[in-house]
């Protein structure tokens, strides 16, 4: 019998810029609004569901403002989490909510939270990988450096691995996920047209196919005020084993992706394509440690 699983993915555009409201007003309406969305998805049936990044807010990277800090939230004690805990167990459903995560006063992380489908806080992604480049992507401002390593979430439905936009880049996050025992890889991202279009639906294939796992990348849409950095052009999808595309959204809308994604895939990609049996990590030690 297949091993199915109905994933879901939310991107969405701020319903409030940031030149008409205070960080604390943008946070609260987007959060009713992923409600809203949440409660699409459950009634499509979905059973894991991710978020974009640092979804309750706008990409406020493209400034460089202490007044975010004011939307950072302990974890998994704030109440973003908290309202995912009670989502997830109403829903039945695994949700990777990606917040902005206060450690202690003024340290903070790019972080993805995740919920098992009973309610039960499973942990925590830190994003590793911290850019600080091209003008409007100040994260190094923002976010210290992800610590918590690569964990793998044993879900109700599925084995989880996550990574955040920018880690995207680094293959070594998709392999280690995988070696891991990860099944879906998610990648919440906020990226805009011009920089990284070509390279979106490249990547991820490319990772799903070195890796035998499918992928789940999401991206927001629109365009945020005050700074116009570019186009969030969407087109969040989801990836098999094979590099094929499974499903894809739209460029210009809010949209609740669903996809149905037989697992039995991996297995039968793995039996052809033996690259985890072929590696030979005992030869890239010096690679490893090689520094620029």
């Amino acid at each position: 019998m297949a091993r199915i699983v109905r994933g879901g993915l939310i991107q969405a555009r701020v319903p409030i810029q940031a030149d008409e409201g205070s960080p604390e007003k943008i946070k609260k309406a987007m959060i009713e609004k992923h409600v809203k969305l949440i409660e699409q998805a459950a009634k499509r049936r979905v059973q894991i569901l991710c978020l974009q990044e640092l979804f309750y807010g706008p990409y406020f990277c493209a400034e460089q403002d202490i007044k975010w800090y004011n939307i950072t939230e302990p974890v998994p004690n704030g109440p973003t989490t908290q309202l995912m805990q009670k989502l997830a167990k109403k829903h039945s459903m695994v949700i990777v909510a990606p917040l902005y995560e206060e450690a202690m006063t003024g340290v903070y992380y790019n972080t993805a939270v995740v919920i098992d489908a009973d309610g039960k806080y499973l942990g925590k992604f830190r994003k590793i990988h911290i850019p600080h480049c091209h003008p409007g992507f100040w994260e190094k401002f923002y976010f210290k450096p992800g610590n918590a390593g690569w964990p793998v979430f044993e879900t109700a439905y599925a084995k989880v691995g996550i990574f955040i936009c920018y880690d995207r880049h680094f293959p070594e996050c998709a392999r280690i996920l995988g070696v891991n025992g990860a099944e879906i890889l998610f990648n919440p991202s906020a990226t805009v047209a011009g920089l990284s279009e070509y390279l979106w639906k490249l990547e991820q294939p490319a990772q799903a196919v070195a890796n035998a796992v499918f992928i789940g990348a999401i991206n927001r849409v629109g365009r945020e005020r005050p700074w116009n950095i570019g186009e969030f052009y969407g087109q969040s999808y989801f990836v098999d084993p094979r590099g094929s595309f499974v499903a894809n959204a739209s460029r210009d809308k809010d949209e609740v992706l669903v996809a149905d994604m037989d697992l039995d895939k991996i297995r039968e990609v793995r039996n052809v394509w033996q690259f985890y049996r072929d590696r030979r990590p005992e030869t890239y030690d010096d690679f490893v440690k090689l520094k620029p």
